[in-house]
């Protein structure tokens, strides 16, 4: 495959410059050393997808090490090489002890720089193109919104956001360039902790990262770390450079998790992906029995997602109840006093005839408690404004029994 770049490049330069006296007419370096001796000007080098080899051609060891020593010999230190400039997702390959190709600039989605404006779209282009195509700003900010940049602030998928505007409609459009295969052979990996982690950013959190292992290809993992940062470089996780974490971005990111742990072996978790629209409409027809079948398919006695903070519910009740991002704007509000976390579920205006959702969790308690605490707190802050029918779902967790209960009332604030 070299030697074949060599001959189309030599061939091209013969075309372009026919008359330059050629030491070796066979040898790419000599000739474009010839060329720019001659001219006095020299080259500029555009390679796009620079990292095809080790994307299409994951395992090929020999080759890729073949392709960087061409790219290294080719570039480095060359006086006809006024500027080099290669596109791709994966940063510059980590080579032996040192980077072969470390005359670099790097820019990356772990640290864009300047180039961060240009990653994606700003937030002011989002909003002159909802404006001219009379959209929700909103709404595209939760579907194709989460990158964020210190320097840019938000950065919206350009193809997603592109594709909404001109059908009107925000919906999944990242599955027409990649697959959720893709993703699950990266979070079925059996490092500790990855699972744990994943169930975590699907509830909002964010997760540490030391991004420094990753040597910058697609097979080499020796922790954790180094798969969710390649999971950053193929934009299925939003990264914070200044706390060093990683987060699912936006609603379109999120859904592709879901599409690859409910075909993945992550027994309980998947089968409570898949019902969760059967457990929404549970508490929809008030029906508090299949209400508590769906919470307890999603309740895992882990190190990560135990009854004993705040953050238990929200991970509980997020797998729980994924489904309802489809209708509703989430909020998470954290309790002053007794109790766990609760969650409200605002209607979005396109599903005004559904009811708002607040759901609290008890322990060793009842959950007609539960309820009572949720009238107590006055529904919490994201409610103040909100007029029509409130479905109020308590839940009481018994921790010698590892049972949930569920109680419905329904309210018209």
């Amino acid at each position: 495959m070299i030697e074949r770049i060599k001959k189309l490049l030599i061939r091209e330069l013969k075309k372009e410059y026919p008359d330059t006296d050629y030491y070796d007419d066979m040898d790419l370096i000599e000739s474009m050393q010839d060329v720019y001796a001659e001219s006095k000007r020299p080259f500029v080098i555009i390679i796009d997808e620079w990292d095809c080899i080790f994307r299409e051609f994951k395992e090929d060891r020999a080759a890729q090490e073949q392709y960087l020593d061409f790219l290294r010999d080719f570039l480095k230190d060359k006086g006809y090489i006024h500027l080099a400039y290669m596109t791709g997702i994966l940063p510059i390959k980590k080579y032996g002890t040192h980077s072969a190709l470390n005359m670099f600039t790097e820019f990356s989605m772990t640290n864009p720089r300047q180039l961060a404006e240009y990653a994606g779209f700003t937030e002011q282009e989002v909003h002159q193109l909802c404006q001219e195509r009379n959209m929700s700003l909103a709404d595209m900010k939760e579907w194709y919104d989460g990158y964020y940049f210190e320097e840019t602030g938000s950065v919206y998928n350009p193809r997603s956001v592109v594709e909404a505007v001109t059908s009107g409609v925000c919906d999944s459009y990242w599955n027409q360039t990649e697959t959720f295969e893709a993703l699950q052979m990266y979070i079925d990996m059996n490092f500790a902790g990855l699972r744990d982690d994943i169930l975590s950013m699907l509830a909002g959190e964010r997760v540490s990262v030391n991004i420094g292992s990753f040597t910058n290809d697609m097979t080499t993992f020796r922790t954790e770390d180094d798969v969710l940062t390649l999971l950053i470089h193929l934009g299925y996780l939003g990264y914070d450079f200044d706390h060093k974490c990683v987060f699912i971005p936006n609603n379109e990111v999120r859904g592709e998790y879901v599409n690859a742990i409910t075909v993945s072996d992550w027994g309980e978790v998947s089968k409570a992906l898949k019902n969760s629209a059967d457990t929404l409409e549970a508490i929809w027809l008030k029906r508090p029995e299949r209400v508590a079948i769906g919470i307890e398919q999603a309740h895992f006695e882990t190190s990560h997602l135990q009854y004993n903070d705040e953050n238990a519910l929200s991970y509980t009740i997020s797998l729980t109840l994924y489904a309802a991002r489809n209708f509703y704007t989430i909020y998470r509000e954290l309790p002053t006093g007794k109790g766990f976390a609760d969650l409200v579920f605002l209607p979005r205006k396109k599903f005004a005839e559904k009811p708002a959702i607040v759901v609290e969790l008890k322990w060793n308690k009842s959950a007609q408690g539960a309820i009572e605490q949720i009238k107590n707190k006055q529904y919490g802050k994201s409610l103040e404004d909100y007029q029509g029918r409130l479905l109020l779902v308590g839940v009481n967790y018994d921790r010698s029994t590892r049972v949930h209960s569920c109680t419905i009332e329904e309210f018209r604030k």
